[in-house]
């Protein structure tokens, strides 16, 4: 505490007028509480029993300390100290710096009433009566001042804790920890468990102002390798989020139920590597289906296209795309020929070509394969836009 205000080389009070303060120390610590439990709404419940003594004591403390000082003799310990644990503990108990404030004023008004009812009677001179109120609530505003002190280092010391508890729970969500894992890590957290997750993936600078302008529920990490951000997003309004997300570079998971928001988060990982273009992974689902297992499809389609493998390369070219175009539009010759640029006779007699060499090519199973095969492959290729065009059609009605 900044005790510079008592060094004037005389104390303010003299022995006699301390010694008698000193006799109603007590008494005006109990009328301080009580005026206090009756005037903050705050502390109505908060200072009885055990307590109501703790803080009695506490005001004597500070009462003493200050009569100390005010007699030249700053030997009682700084109250400053208590002051300050004071307001780190109202944080604790779930008040607000205003309560204590209020407190503070409620104490001096109380204090100043009855110390200068016993100062005057013990003969202090009239002319240092307004210099003790100047003391006396010149000390409590540095009582106020560390108990503010404390709240804040309190409430920061809280919001870093928090902030890692928040980072924790989004690392267990990412890492698809147990659901027993993840609903502790989210009480830790102080965490409102919603119903879904989107995972927004977005370079690592824009992750935090980027938070700060979403739901209070989002979580945030900024540290992810390759400089990467992740958001996970509660609820999320798609629509809404795409529009918000228009001027940044982000890639959108889907919507997966809380505990599964490392599907989400995985989906959008996958999609970003296979184009720097994908901002909404929903739009890309046959990209991402073909992508899931590289080994699987690149083994799918060297067995599928196998007959066009003896081929020049040229001529293997235009017949895939042939075929691809021949699947996409389900058999119909003249929009398939409108694709590719060609006149109907021309595919005509590359589909008799293709037919010699996939004999089978009536078989649903054969356009199933043949389907996939010719899709975008894990490299982004150009080719069907959609598969699901041709799932009910029957490999009569696509070949014919």
């Amino acid at each position: 505490m900044n005790h510079a205000m008592w060094r004037t080389g005389e104390p303010a009070l003299d022995g006699a007028t301390v010694a008698a303060l000193r006799a109603t120390l007590r008494a005006t610590a109990d009328e301080v509480v009580q005026a206090i439990i009756d005037e903050v709404p705050s502390y109505a419940n908060a200072l009885s029993g055990r307590m109501g003594g703790t803080i009695r004591r506490a005001v004597r403390t500070a009462l003493g300390h200050y009569l100390d000082l005010a007699s030249g003799n700053a030997t009682g310990g700084d109250a400053g100290h208590a002051a300050y644990e004071l307001g780190r503990g109202e944080v604790r108990d779930g008040r607000s710096m205003d309560a204590l404030l209020s407190a503070y004023r409620v104490g001096a008004r109380v204090a100043w009433r009855c110390l200068a009812a016993g100062a005057v009677p013990a003969g202090l001179p009239a002319a240092e009566v307004a210099r003790f109120a100047e003391l006396t609530f010149a000390y409590i505003d540095e009582l106020s001042a560390a108990s503010a002190a404390g709240h804040a280092d309190e409430l920061a010391a809280r919001g870093r804790a928090h902030e890692r508890h928040l980072e924790h729970l989004a690392r267990d969500l990412l890492a698809d920890a147990s659901p027993d894992v993840l609903l502790a890590s989210a009480q830790r957290a102080g965490w409102q468990p919603p119903v879904s997750l989107t995972a927004v993936l977005l370079p690592a600078g824009q992750a935090r102002p980027a938070y700060r302008t979403l739901d209070p529920g989002t979580l945030v990490l900024d540290d992810l390798p390759d400089a990467t951000g992740v958001l996970l997003v509660p609820d999320a309004d798609r629509s809404h989020l795409l529009r918000w997300l228009t001027d940044r570079t982000a890639v959108v998971g889907p919507a997966r139920p809380w505990t599964r928001a490392s599907a989400s988060y995985a989906r959008a990982v996958r999609a970003r590597s296979l184009s720097p273009d994908i901002r909404d992974t929903e739009e890309h689902l046959p990209e991402l289906v073909l992508s899931a297992d590289p080994d699987a499809f690149a083994d799918l389609r060297s067995r599928a296209l196998a007959p066009l493998r003896p081929l020049p390369v040229a001529t293997a070219r235009r017949l895939e795309e042939t075929l691809r175009a021949w699947l996409l539009h389900q058999g119909r010759r003249e929009e398939v020929a409108a694709a590719l640029f060609v006149h109907p006779q021309t595919v005509r007699y590359r589909m008799s070509q293709l037919r010699e060499l996939f004999p089978d090519l009536a078989s649903p199973h054969r356009v199933l394969e043949l389907t996939l095969a010719v899709g975008p492959g894990p490299a982004g290729t150009s080719g069907v836009s959609g598969v699901s065009g041709v799932s009910g059609t029957s490999g009569t009605d696509v070949v014919g």
